[in-house]
């Protein structure tokens, strides 16, 4: 089962391919959409590493990966749009992989949510509409088990998207980081859907 082209009323979302390449690029430039990732702007070597580890990712699980999210209409959320592709204005990147992380199961039914958006679109709604779509393709579409999602304690904004898609907070632990974040010491967080969750919110709508 290829990943499909998911829709949203207001984004369309592509599978990630190598000609996104630049939009990652771009994405990854902007030190604030990576304050609780790295800290910095990626280098475009780091970005093109990056590529190549999702485009893998995305290949061990049929339907899960990466996609790009691009306005629906055709048109921008905003009056001054960049030169894009696809459908319309980019508005970012947003992931549902295998879990993979070093603290993450290994287990082939569990799934990764994530999301990565460029700055003018913050507080939109975007991301939570989004990661909805990808949690009803997980459960709905591929089978999961269950989706994790984590991100910094501090990590106000993530955490808010976590909650308001109907996550629960499962667990606050403390990586050993050789060089630490701001706000490190606070610990990483982690939240889950289980699919029993999502059919007693499907059940409650």
């Amino acid at each position: 089962m290829p990943q499909p082209i998911l829709r949203t009323d207001r984004l369309l979302l592509v599978p990630l391919a190598d000609r996104h390449l630049e939009l990652e690029v771009q994405l990854d430039s902007d030190p604030e959409v990576l304050r609780y990732i790295s800290g910095r702007a990626r280098s475009r070597d780091e970005v093109v590493a990056s590529h190549s580890q999702r485009m893998a990712l995305g290949r061990k699980v049929d339907g899960l990966g990466f996609w790009m999210a691009f306005a629906s209409d055709g048109g921008a959320l905003d009056s001054t749009p960049p030169a894009g592709e696809d459908d319309g204005d980019f508005i970012g990147l947003m992931m549902l992989p295998p879990a993979h992380g070093p603290d993450q199961p290994d287990d082939p039914t569990v799934t990764d949510l994530g999301y990565r958006l460029v700055r003018r679109h913050w507080r939109k709604g975007l991301a939570s509409e989004a990661s909805r779509v990808l949690l009803r393709h997980a459960f709905d579409t591929v089978g999961q088990s269950r989706v994790i999602a984590q991100t910094m304690a501090v990590n106000t904004g993530s955490r808010g998207v976590m909650e308001a898609i109907g996550m629960r907070h499962v667990r606050t632990y403390f990586p050993v980081w050789d060089d630490p974040l701001p706000g490190a010491d606070l610990g990483e967080v982690e939240y889950e859907m289980t699919r029993g969750m999502w059919q007693a919110c499907r059940g409650a709508r």
